[in-house]
């Protein structure tokens, strides 16, 4: 395991936010949901990619809170651009989210 400095870790903006709508990416070349994800007023809504789709659905997803990077810049992703990147933890039948687990402010920073 590569070990990195305290500065690298604090570059690293990792933001709770919740999910205020889902769409399916059909464009997307592995199967995955469209996320429009509010991180409040300092950073606003963004929207992302995520290959979730073994595990959950979109009633799941809708006003769920998770943490993501908000400081990558834009990647497209088919004809879309997922602007932050949703964190999650790999299993055989899919990813699992991260998320609190107590409701925090959209927006608020891990530190």
């Amino acid at each position: 395991m590569e070990t990195i400095e305290w500065n690298d870790f604090e570059k690293v903006e990792l933001r709770v936010g919740t999910i205020k709508k889902v769409d399916d990416f059909p464009e997307a070349k592995v199967p995955a949901y469209l996320l429009w994800i509010d991180f409040g007023h300092e950073i606003g809504l963004l929207k992302s990619s995520a290959q979730i789709t073994d595990r959950y659905d979109h009633q799941a997803l809708l006003g769920k809170q998770i943490i993501a990077v908000v400081n990558f810049p834009p990647k497209q992703i088919g004809p879309k651009k997922s602007e932050c990147l949703v964190t999650g933890f790999y299993r055989d039948d899919g990813v699992v989210l991260a998320v609190p687990d107590q409701d925090v402010p959209n927006g608020s920073k891990l530190g």
